[in-house]
């Protein structure tokens, strides 16, 4: 797949006239949420010669010669993508540019590969004109990218695998497809099995638990910018939402927010809710300080959350493990030991996130002690 020099040439003289103005981005399509995801049959076949077919999120079958070597991330929200790719061997050398956004990839990505600062680093509207330089095999993208960046690829005859990895059943699901992408199915199923592993874990340990047993807790997301203090919900069909109701709780902002990005809400809305645990999330700043902070106000001292002690600062390391992010199986796990402890008392969230790092990235144990454990932040304990 790999493309002639010739290739650049044509590339421009085709972009003169590409219709860059492309309309907007098709919203990504989420699954319900479903507290026993199972893996997904393989997403493609190995069909000859290291001749590989794969189908992506949006069930189209894309061929290829051999498995791509030259691998290009682009558009909006990689995280997940990018750090997904990384549990693969293969993607240290074969991807060799990427979105990063305003996430800290970076900063966790050099503990994984040290040729990470070689590789080319993307603005998140970069267009065709951008990537067509690098001679990619394939570009990555989410599903939602099709309309405005996706189309436009092909029409330069450049490969598009699109994977969604918003829930835990498209989790699961992209995970074989980036398998059959790289030619490592066998990896694809080792981390599945892991997931599932945990979701066992966390199943078996709710199992028998009644309606009337579970938790009616609050997720938000604490943001302040210019003085300014402002409160989101995530939506019902996002991961956050599917985290608590794995975790064996009541999400009781989920008929409030029924579209599709973070809902605002008020202290007043808060107070009518008045959850019985609350779990702030902060990707600005420490959300240890955030949740002492809120602690101290009046009107948080009333809801019964704050009285009883059961706020809770979102566990994470450089990115929170609420996200849709290869973490939110810690998310999942950490939430459960919190919402219902009694079930969960010999669970040890430093030694859970260490076994992670070690068998998702194949990071060496003592690297992770001495690297990624300082870094945990929020309510682990």
């Amino acid at each position: 797949m790999r493309r002639s020099p010739a290739f650049v040439s044509v590339v421009l003289i085709l972009l003169v006239g590409m219709l860059l103005g492309a309309c907007g981005a098709t919203p990504t399509q989420t699954l319900p949420p479903s507290p026993t995801p199972q893996p997904s049959p393989k997403t493609g076949v190995t069909s000859s010669a290291g001749a590989i077919a794969v189908v992506d999120a949006l069930g189209r079958t894309v061929q290829f010669a051999e498995p791509p070597k030259r691998i290009v991330v682009a558009g909006k929200s990689t995280l997940t993508i990018v750090d997904t790719l990384y549990m693969f061997p293969e993607a240290k050398e074969r991807l060799i540019a990427l979105v990063i956004g305003k996430q800290p990839v970076g900063d966790f990505l050099r503990f994984l590969d040290p040729t990470f600062d070689q590789k080319a680093i993307l603005d998140v509207e970069a267009g065709p004109e951008q990537i067509a330089p690098f001679l990619p095999d394939v570009v990555v993208l989410r599903s939602s990218m099709a309309e405005k960046l996706g189309k436009a690829l092909e029409q330069l005859s450049i490969p598009v695998v699109y994977v969604d990895l918003e829930t835990p059943e498209q989790y699961f699901r992209g995970l074989a497809t980036l398998g059959q992408l790289l030619g490592n199915e066998a990896r694809a199923e080792e981390i599945q099995a892991f997931y599932q592993s945990r979701l066992d874990e966390v199943k078996n340990g709710l199992q028998g638990l009644e309606a009337g047993q579970k938790p009616r807790i609050l997720i938000v997301q604490h943001t302040e910018q210019g003085g300014e203090v402002a409160f989101n919900v995530p939506p019902a069909s996002w991961i956050q939402t599917t985290e608590a109701e794995l975790a064996g709780a009541l999400p009781i902002w989920k008929e409030a927010a029924q579209g599709g990005g973070w809902t605002v809400v008020n202290l007043e809305q808060i107070a009518a809710w008045n959850p019985d645990q609350v779990f702030v999330i902060s990707y600005q700043s420490d959300p240890v300080q955030v949740v002492d902070k809120l602690k101290a106000e009046r009107g948080w001292q009333t809801l019964k959350a704050v009285q009883d002690g059961q706020i809770y600062a979102f566990a994470g390391d450089i990115f929170s493990w609420d996200q849709p992010d290869p973490r939110w199986i810690l998310g999942t796990t950490w939430l459960a030991g919190k919402v219902h402890p009694d079930r969960f008392p010999g669970l040890d969230m430093k030694e859970q996130a260490a076994e992670f790092f070690v068998q998702m990235y194949g990071m060496d144990e003592v690297l992770v002690q001495e690297q990624i454990m300082p870094l945990l932040k929020g309510s682990v304990e």
